[in-house]
């Protein structure tokens, strides 16, 4: 664990060394495809969990009672 922590601190200095475009460009590369993997793990944990509780938005659609559909009226021609 102290090997990983070392490692970690090593690379947290250069980054911080880094002049602020590459230091910008380097968090902004490893950020983002950090973030869209927590969103993706969020939104699928999330939809089992109301897909379990019954609260998705399938279980809603067929459970809700049709609506009536209105009734057309037509225009006769003068």
């Amino acid at each position: 664990m102290h090997a990983i922590a070392s490692w970690w601190d090593s690379v947290e200095l250069w980054v911080a060394g880094l002049p602020f475009v590459p230091q910008f460009a380097v968090v902004l590369a490893a950020m983002v495809p950090v973030c869209l993997a927590i969103a993706y793990l969020l939104d699928r944990t999330l939809r089992v969990a109301l897909r379990v509780a019954g609260r998705d938005r399938i279980a809603a659609r067929e459970a809700a009672v049709p609506a009536a559909q209105p009734q057309r009226i037509r225009k006769e021609a003068a």
